[in-house]
């Protein structure tokens, strides 16, 4: 047998059937413009934000989600005016 073949660990599913259904929901919530965000109850516009927001739910609930990335500020350039 050569080195190649090494037996790789199985990895888990990382979300659970609770956490896609939360998502899904909340994807569907957007799609008919019923979704809002937070404190503001402003109306919820990217998908992106829409499975954030699902995802949070389901935490809440104790679904099988992973923790949070770390939040990162977004680097911010320097707009140069050419004359």
């Amino acid at each position: 047998m050569s080195a190649a073949k090494k037996k790789r660990k199985k990895k888990g599913r990382r979300y659970g059937k609770a956490a896609s259904r939360k998502v899904g929901k909340a994807l569907h919530e957007r799609k008919r413009g019923k979704l809002r965000s937070g404190r503001s109850k402003k109306k919820v516009k990217s998908r992106q934000q829409a499975i954030a927001i699902g995802l949070s739910e389901a935490r809440r609930r104790g679904a099988k989600v992973p923790p949070p990335g770390k939040k990162r500020g977004k680097k911010k350039r320097a707009k140069k005016k050419s004359r």
